[in-house]
């Protein structure tokens, strides 16, 4: 049966040191489009990264490093 899923971004070299909410490119390459983070499945990375990078990207959006979503339009 031919998988029909998302394609993995094969993230395995992010070391967990290298994981900082000061990181903002980082951090956007596991954002999608509508600004939600990467589940684990998808991103390829083990269960201590993924929780690491979750917290610094919810740091960084706390701190305005982030946008929380994209769909506000400023006038």
């Amino acid at each position: 049966m031919a998988g029909f899923g998302r394609n993995k971004f094969n993230k395995s070299d992010v070391n967990i040191e290298e994981v900082d909410y000061k990181n903002v490119e980082l951090l956007k390459s596991f954002i999608m489009e509508g600004q939600r983070i990467v589940p684990r499945r998808i991103s390829g990375v083990s269960a201590k990264i993924q929780r690491k990078i979750t917290r610094e990207i919810k740091k960084a959006r706390f701190l305005a490093l982030l946008p929380y979503c994209d769909n506000h339009k400023y006038k």
